[in-house]
């Protein structure tokens, strides 16, 4: 890990800059720190401070709780989700610390000014689906965030599970109440909080498998902020680009709704977005500052492209292959070539391909306008399909850093 002295420069819209002192830059940022300092110093400080650290108050808990027997983990667990006074009360203060956040609801959050965004996000559905599985994902595959995926093994070994659980989280949080209290889009966006800090633990114990000083905190705060500014701006971008449409209100919405849940994730406002605009900011100098695609991005963005088709259930060999093909060169496209080429996707011409795409769902969108055919039952059933949708929320948590020794969870 590298110390460097930032300079004390104000990020772009007022933020506060940097602190004094040294900021300790793990290795593989050492060449993209510089390159995104010369973009926005402060907020590239601000990215590679957040490098080192997880977050807080969900990794003082999990600390707690991975000394008890798991029954009281999950008792303890249930007890935050569900607001047991009676259990909380003599809850180690760790936990109560983690539930009086995730009870505080913040001062922008306006529940009401969530449904043009939920309104929006169910209109253009499969868009967004497209857009996350054949973008915004394997984006972020190409950087550092693919390393404690591959060690953990959860999309390499259970990758159809995992597509489903993040389908089922957008899906919650888009629902109309998702995100109120007892909304399970809200309970979700808890668990991937109290899930990211225990698989932090499981690596922060197992030093042969991650080198803190090579790569930083597992699932940092800073891949977390990076992913949910991705998760809302890029999508919108990249679903724009499949053929779905967004008004301004449904765009500021749609981001409203994303920063809410990445706040009960646990994400530090220090590292948050506030808007599209702001997002776009995060994102821009996390890319800069990230290293370039390893083989670990190559075996882990082409492990989820092979993943898609039974994530949708198409299971039969050779259509599978078919939509293989295809989901390639519509990633390809969405990502593009010099990205394609780094991740060494199979080559494929992607020229004309997203008009075409776009021409033909806004085809299909007249068509069935003109003929009365609605097609959003359908296409809500198709994302239910898609998504890990039990009846329960499991508050089991990961009992070993790889996933074919672990509980499943």
């Amino acid at each position: 890990m590298t110390s460097i002295s930032p300079m004390d420069e104000s990020r772009e819209g007022g933020n506060q800059g940097a602190d004094a002192g040294n900021l300790a830059v793990p290795a593989i940022y050492v060449p993209g720190y510089e390159k995104a300092r010369q973009i926005n110093p402060s907020l590239a400080d601000k990215y590679i401070r957040h490098t080192t650290i997880g977050v807080p108050l969900a990794d003082s808990m999990v600390r707690e709780v991975s000394q008890m027997e798991p029954a009281e983990g999950r008792r303890l667990i249930h007890a935050v989700m569900e607001s047991e006074e009676d259990v909380l009360a003599t809850a180690p203060a760790s936990v109560q610390a983690l539930y009086d956040h995730a009870n505080t609801t913040p001062s922008w959050v306006d529940q009401s000014s969530f449904l043009p965004g939920i309104r929006a996000f169910h209109a253009n559905a499969p868009e967004i689906l497209g857009g996350m599985v054949g973008g915004v994902l394997i984006e972020g595959f190409s950087t550092a965030i693919c390393e404690s995926f591959l060690i953990t093994g959860r999309l390499r070994d259970q990758g159809v599970r995992r597509l489903k659980q993040n389908n089922r989280h957008m899906l919650e949080i888009f629902l109309p109440g998702g995100l109120q209290r007892y909304g399970d889009g809200w309970k979700l966006s808890v668990r991937i909080r109290i899930v990211h800090a225990r698989i932090r633990h499981l690596l922060n114990e197992s030093p042969q498998d991650w080198d803190v000083e090579e790569i930083g905190t597992p699932i940092s705060a800073a891949h977390v902020g990076f992913a949910i500014s991705s998760f809302s701006a890029r999508l919108l971008r990249h679903a724009t680009q499949l053929g779905a449409t967004f008004n301004k209100e449904e765009r500021s919405s749609f981001m409203q709704v994303w920063r809410y849940s990445g706040h009960l994730m646990g994400i530090p406002d220090t590292i948050l977005y506030t808007d599209e605009e702001d997002a776009l900011k995060i994102r821009e100098i996390a890319v800069t500052c990230e290293p370039e695609p390893t083989f670990s991005s190559i075996i882990m963005a082409n492990a989820l492209i092979n993943s898609a088709p039974l994530v949708i259930g198409i299971h039969d060999p050779e259509s599978r292959q078919d939509l293989v093909k295809y989901v390639y060169t519509v990633s390809a496209a969405l990502i593009g070539k010099e990205m394609a080429d780094k991740l060494r996707y199979p080559k494929t011409r992607t020229a004309g391909i997203l008009p075409l795409y776009r021409l033909k769902v806004r085809s299909k969108r007249l068509l069935n306008n003109l003929t009365f055919k609605r097609s959003r039952a359908a296409d809500f059933q198709a994302l239910i399909d898609a998504s890990m949708f039990d009846h329960h929320i499991s508050y089991d948590l990961p009992d070993h850093a790889h996933a074919e020794q672990s509980q499943q969870w």
